[in-house]
């Protein structure tokens, strides 16, 4: 019975095809066009940040020696304390001291006798002279300028160099930040 049933379903199935038409006599099939290909202009900016930074008006920052004073103190909100006298002349730096606390995590000094000046432009750039990996580089943004320390946990105390930020100094009035 099941095979009966089968058969009939099939018939059934066969009977509501329907085979393909012929063209009517008098018309000439096209040959298939070919596939248009859609000229898409290439995106003006590839990466999506710089598509976000295309309509304002950013200039590129001048290069240009560094001068910056500063002899400053500051407490931020979560307790870091920054002491900080920093000259630098026409991109040679002539006093470094540097002293920033981190609340229970210690604290990590810097002075200039410590290190050797590598670069004047485009960025100062002081190297430890007992641990190369250690650095500092200064460069100007705006009006102001920071310093950042990179891989120089040994002037530190305990793991106070993973919660080290870079120092932000106000070029105009040697304000830190």
């Amino acid at each position: 019975m099941r095979g009966v049933l089968i058969v009939l379903g099939g018939l059934l199935l066969a009977a509501c095809a329907s085979a393909p038409r012929e063209p009517e006599p008098g018309l000439v099939l096209e040959a298939p066009a070919e596939p248009v290909q859609e000229v898409s202009e290439a995106p003006k900016f590839k990466n999506s940040t710089l598509k976000y930074l295309a309509n304002r008006n950013l200039k590129p920052q001048p290069t240009r020696p560094l001068n910056v004073k500063s002899k400053c103190s500051h407490r931020d909100a979560i307790g870091t304390v920054t002491r900080l006298n920093l000259l630098v002349k026409n991109a040679d730096v002539k006093a470094l001291e540097a002293q920033i606390s981190m609340k229970s995590h210690g604290s990590c000094r810097f002075n200039l006798k410590d290190f050797e000046q590598e670069a004047r432009l485009p960025q100062t750039l002081l190297r430890h002279k007992q641990d190369s990996a250690c650095t500092l580089r200064m460069w100007e943004q705006g009006n102001n300028v920071t310093l950042a320390f990179n891989s120089c946990p040994k002037s530190c105390e305990g793991k106070a160099f993973d919660y080290l930020w870079p120092v932000v100094v106000d070029a105009r009035n040697g304000r830190c930040h």
